[in-house]
């Protein structure tokens, strides 16, 4: 059955005309009717002999509830009766009705009583919604329903609209979704009608985005049909703003210009120590960058042994990106002589724009921009790097580790602690990229650039808020599934609650909305800083995983406990340990050892028990990953450890065979060195701590999944 778009539109257009935010409620069951978003059958009353006929019709028993659009929360005015089982009672229920609504709210405009069939109540309770982010845009909602819904808040978001395995994929993402399967005796729901449901009201407010915010709760759900009890819609009818968003193939061209520049101007390029201007000429001539520098200042004459031009128009070479290091009041006119010049991009570092509330400063400079079709990254950032090109357009160090991962923040001090990072842990980089006030570049532009870098193998974000979600998570979806995306999303703050209208509107809790649509768009997300920075420095080490079974080999029963619970923790499964392989671990560890998964070889083996077991764990095709647990012994010393692990697992290498090994390792000091030693060898290792190499693969594992790379 189709929808009836037009009787939608024909509903809509009278609240508009009437000046309301909200739709009755025998509004909102026309909207849910010409979508197919099941409701009781219903009637309005505006009388009490009325409501007496209509509940005849019907059918006893009946609920009946206040129809007003100043009153949103019937409950909360005494405006719902339920159970209303005779023509008598329906009298009563409906002078008492609107005398509690005149007490409740005595300017409230009454439309009547709403008459509506009872539903059994033997279902189970949910809540399908929808609310509009100001980031992702339209999302629909699902979750557990009734009066709890809020206390709970066992609820998860997708973008709207949703296709059905995407609806069905939201009854087992939610805390209770085994509810939804039948306990203690109950029946399954009927998880095809429920998907029905969330998939027609995806579609809803996707086809009339005035809708704000929609409720249905609570949704009965029983073994055979999904039927919701009543439906609140609000609605928002003031012009939204156009979201600027290219092409990927414009964004691509553009960003291979500034990525990969002939020639950089530096706008307020200088010949003093201590200067933005001058720390930017310094870092592209010593960074090594082979392309044209042409310092702009409107009074020298040679720069660093660079000749000056008082503009950028006076440049007689090729140009593709401009550096602005002059103070923001002048950036504009700076611009227009950019956009004249038809240079691609422009690296706003200057500070005093929308960060200090001069929004309409930063809103002209992009005008002025978007006129010529420049793009620009910031302002108020530190610059970027980018290694294959030895370009350092920043007035930060100079950067040359070269590696495969690409790095973007959008706060200065996230980027220098990138930065420094990577220096120490000697994690090599494609490039590290400052997005400051996100004035037009953002995270989705990167993504649609690493995408097809064969410089770039992962990518990850430091991000305060993401400008236009939906065409980020569109984009991740696309990325993820060939190379690894990781997100450190900053603020957990929640902004719906206060100003919200529906449950489902409470509910939606900023970092609620961030944590469902990134994990669906196959992003791992990083719970802090230090996290992001060892994803991204293990995950361009470790190989990609054959299958699920991952094997523990460790040296110290207390640390094979800690390492299965983090393995539990980040969703890895240890393999039951079969009989054969069994029997062969012990050919090795001594009687009061432990095969099993951990195997516990103990801690007073020489080297070759480790050496014997790694074997065995690289050997058997069953095993997909390993976990290797040392405890720092004077029989088996940290760098004895690390150089017989090192030697097994290149002699499998040379073999064609490469398993994903992480090792924690614990014990004094030494054992820092030896943990870089595996590190510097594709070992993912690190001293005192079970958690991080944990993890570490379980991002991996994460990316893995979702690009499909698993086999079974």
């Amino acid at each position: 059955m189709g929808n009836d778009t037009s009787t939608v539109r024909a509903v809509l257009d009278q609240v508009k005309a009437d000046g309301r935010s909200a739709l009755t409620a025998p509004e909102a069951k026309k909207v849910c009717d010409a979508f197919n978003i099941p409701l009781p059958s219903e009637g309005l009353a505006t009388s009490s002999d009325e409501a007496a006929s209509l509940a005849d019709g019907i059918g006893y028993p009946v609920v009946m509830k206040i129809v007003s659009a100043d009153i949103l929360h019937k409950t909360e005015a005494g405006g719902v009766k339920i159970g209303v089982a005779s023509a008598d009672e329906a009298t009563a229920a409906y002078d008492e009705i609107i005398a509690n609504a005149k007490s409740y709210k005595a300017d409230a405009d009454v439309a009547g009583v709403q008459i509506q069939q009872m539903l059994p109540s033997d279902g189970q309770e949910v809540i399908v919604g929808a609310v509009t982010d100001p980031s992702f845009g339209k999302l629909v909602a699902f979750g557990l329903g009734g009066i709890l819904v809020e206390v709970l808040k066992d609820i998860t978001f997708r973008l709207a609209p949703a296709t059905n395995d995407q609806a069905l994929s939201m009854l087992e993402s939610i805390d209770a979704a085994e509810v939804l399967n039948g306990v203690r005796g109950a029946d399954p729901v009927d998880k095809a009608a429920l998907a029905q449901i969330i998939t027609n009201v995806s579609n809803l407010i996707s086809e009339f985005p005035e809708i704000q915010e929609m409720d249905l709760n609570p949704v009965f759900a029983t073994k055979d049909s999904a039927i919701a009890v009543d439906a609140l819609i609000t609605v928002d009818f003031s012009e939204q703003p156009e979201i600027f968003r290219p092409s990927d193939k414009e964004i691509k061209e553009t960003m291979d210009h500034i990525f990969h520049p002939k020639g950089i101007a530096v706008i307020g390029a200088s010949d003093v120590d201590g200067k933005i201007g001058n720390s930017v000429m310094k870092n592209l001539i010593n960074g090594g960058f082979k392309g044209g520098i042409y310092p702009v200042h409107p009074k020298a004459d040679e720069i660093l042994g660079k000749k000056v031009y008082k503009s950028v128009l006076d440049i007689e070479g090729d140009v593709d990106l401009a550096v602005f290091a002059i103070p923001a009041q002048f950036c504009v006119g700076a611009m227009d002589e950019v956009g004249r010049k038809g240079i691609s991009g422009a690296i706003m570092i200057p500070s005093g724009f929308g960060e200090v509330g001069e929004i309409e400063l930063q809103d002209e400079l992009v005008g002025v921009a978007r006129k010529y079709g420049v793009r620009i990254m910031g302002p108020n950032i530190y610059g970027f790097y980018y290694t294959p090109e030895n370009l350092c357009a920043t007035f930060c160090t100079a950067y040359d580790v070269k590696g495969k991962v690409a790095l973007s923040s959008q706060s200065g001090g996230v980027g220098m602690s990138i930065v420094g990072f990577s220096r120490s842990s000697k994690m090599g980089v494609s490039a590290i990229v400052g997005l400051g006030n996100k004035s037009d570049l953002d995270e989705d532009d990167l993504l649609i650039y690493f995408e097809d870098d064969p410089e770039t193998q992962v990518i990850a974000m430091h991000a305060e808020d993401l400008k236009d979600g939906r065409a980020f998570a569109e984009a991740a979806e696309r990325v993820s599934k060939k190379k690894p995306v990781i997100m450190l999303k900053a603020g957990r703050t929640e902004y719906g609650s206060k100003a919200a209208a529906s449950h489902t509107g409470a509910l939606a809790g900023n970092d609620k909305i961030y944590d469902d649509i990134l994990r669906q768009s196959g992003v791992i997300r990083a719970p802090s800083l230090r996290s992001m920075l060892e994803y991204s420095r293990g995950l361009q080490v470790l190989p990609t995983p054959k299958g699920e079974n991952i094997l523990i080999i460790t040296g110290a029963g207390g640390s094979g406990v800690l390492l299965s619970d983090a393995c539990f923790d980040n969703g890895l499964t240890l393999m039951p340990m079969p009989d054969d392989l069994d029997a062969a671990f012990r050919e090795f560890i001594p009687p009061f050892g432990a095969a099993g998964n951990p195997v516990d070889i103990t801690g007073g083996e020489p080297p070759v028990t480790y050496q014997n077991t790694i074997r065995l764990g690289l050997e058997d095709d069953r095993i997909h990953s390993i976990i290797l647990g040392y405890w720092h012994t004077i029989i088996t010393p940290p760098m004895v450890f690390a150089k017989l692990t090192a030697e097994v697992v290149q002699e499998f290498r040379d073999k064609g065979i490469e398993k994903p090994i992480v090792a924690s390792l614990v014990g004094d000091t030494e054992v820092e060195e030896a943990c870089e030693y595996l590190y510097d060898r594709g070992i993912v290792a690190y001293p005192y701590t079970t958690e991080t190499p944990v993890e570490v693969l379980g991002a991996k594992y994460h990316w893995a999944r979702n690009a499909g790379l698993l086999k079974g």
